[in-house]
C-alpha cells in the first residue's frame, strides 16, 4: 500500500473517531503484526469508539456494543455479525495472551464505516442509480434448466428501475435489451450518465448441493493489499484501483442493501462480502454487486422466476438504497 493511501485511511479513521466523542488514542504499543498485517488491541479501539465489550461464549466469541451498534465477532474467524447482519472481515481476529485483536485494515474498512456512517460533502446528494443487469446476449449467466440468468437480471433491473423513480431518483440501466455489454462499458456508462451509485445485479446457481444452498449476498471492492472472500474471476491481483475512493461508502452501501434484503425477504444472510470484480474496480461512484438470491434451490430458484417475488426483492434494495441515502446525506 503506497503512502497516500495508507495517509488517507488513517485520517478517514481520524475523523470518524472524533465524530463519535472518542477520547483516548490508539498508541503504536497497542499494536501487533500478523502475517505482516497491523492488528489493533480490541479493547482500546473500543475504549476510543465509547463501545463495551463483553464475551458471548468465553474465548470464542466476543460481543462490542455502543449506542448504534452490537458487534459480534468470533475468535479466529472472520465472519462477523453488526446488528444482525453477517459481515464478512478481510482478516480473522486474533486472540493473543487473553487479548483480541482485529486487523487494522478491517477497524478502518469494515467495522468504522457502518458504526461511524460516511458523509457525502455539503449538498452532494444522491440523485441518480446506474442498474446494471447481469450477463446479456450471448453471456447467458447461470442456468437452471431453460432459465437463464441474463433474463432474471434484466426483469429485476427493470422492476427496480420503476420502483426507484416512484421513490424520486433518476435510474437507468447499462443494457435494456438482452445484448451483450463488455464488462468495462458498465461502469463506464454509469460515470457518464452522473450517476451517484452503480448496482450491478446477478443471481446465484450451486448445481452440486442445489436443495441447500440458498440466500442472498452482496459485494463490495476490496480494499488494496486485503484478500476477497470470492476472489474467483478477479484476475487483477490485489492492487489499488479506481473503486477503492469510495472504500468506506461501498462498505456502508453493501451492509444497508445486505440489511433491507435479509430483513425484508426473510432470506438466508449470506452476508455482506469482498471481491475485485471487474464491475467494482472500475466504478467511478460506490458500488455493490447484489447475487439476489438461488435459481438452483428448487424453492428460492421458484421465487425468483416469479415477477412477484422480483417486485418484493426490488421494494428491498430500494430500501437499502434509500436508508444509504438518509445517513450519507445527513448533515451535508
Amino acid at each position: 500500500m503506497n503512502r497516500s493511501i495508507t495517509l488517507f485511511l488513517l485520517g478517514a479513521l481520524a475523523v470518524a473517531t472524533q465524530a463519535m466523542g472518542a477520547q483516548a488514542t490508539l498508541r503504536a504499543a497497542d499494536s501487533i503484526r500478523v502475517a505482516g498485517k497491523e492488528y489493533l488491541r480490541l479493547s482500546d479501539w473500543a475504549k476510543a469508539n465509547d463501545s463495551e465489550l463483553r464475551w458471548v461464549k468465553p474465548e470464542e466469541t466476543l460481543q462490542l456494543t455502543n449506542r448504534r451498534a452490537r458487534v459480534l465477532l468470533n475468535v479466529d474467524s472472520r465472519e462477523a455479525e453488526i446488528n444482525g447482519v453477517a459481515v464478512w472481515l478481510l482478516f480473522p481476529t486474533v486472540y493473543r495472551e487473553a487479548r483480541l485483536y482485529l486487523a487494522r485494515v478491517d477497524l478502518q474498512s469494515t467495522l468504522q464505516p457502518i458504526l461511524s456512517p460516511p458523509k457525502n460533502r455539503s449538498g452532494a446528494g444522491i440523485k441518480s442509480v446506474c442498474l446494471d443487469p447481469g450477463h446479456g446476449g450471448k453471456d447467458p449467466g447461470n442456468r437452471v434448466g431453460a432459465n437463464q440468468e441474463k433474463k432474471y437480471t434484466l426483469l429485476l433491473a427493470q422492476e427496480l428501475r420503476d420502483q426507484l423513480k416512484r421513490a424520486g431518483l433518476k435510474a437507468s440501466l447499462t443494457r435494456t435489451a438482452d445484448t451483450f455489454v463488455e464488462l468495462p462499458t458498465r461502469p463506464e456508462l454509469a460515470k457518464r450518465r452522473g450517476a451517484d451509485l452503480f448496482v450491478s445485479l446477478h443471481f446465484n446457481a450451486a448445481p452440486t448441493s442445489a436443495s441447500t444452498v440458498r440466500g442472498a449476498e452482496v459485494y463490495c471492492l476490496t480494499p488494496a493489499g486485503a484478500p476477497s472472500t470470492n476472489a474467483q474471476g478477479e484476475g487483477a491481483g490485489a492492487g489499488w484501483f479506481a473503486g477503492n475512493r469510495f472504500n468506506e461508502k461501498n462498505m456502508f452501501l453493501a451492509y444497508q442493501v445486505q440489511k433491507s434484503l435479509t430483513k425484508n425477504l426473510a432470506v438466508e444472510d449470506r452476508g455482506v462480502h469482498r471481491a475485485r470484480f471487474a464491475v467494482l474496480r472500475d466504478a467511478a461512484m460506490p458500488a455493490v454487486l447484489i447475487e439476489g438470491g438461488f435459481m438452483s434451490h428448487p424453492v428460492e430458484g421458484r421465487k425468483i422466476f416469479e415477477a412477484a417475488y422480483r417486485r418484493e426483492m426490488a421494494r428491498a434494495i430500494v430500501g437499502g438504497l434509500l436508508a444509504y441515502k438518509r445517513q450519507v446525506e445527513q448533515g451535508g
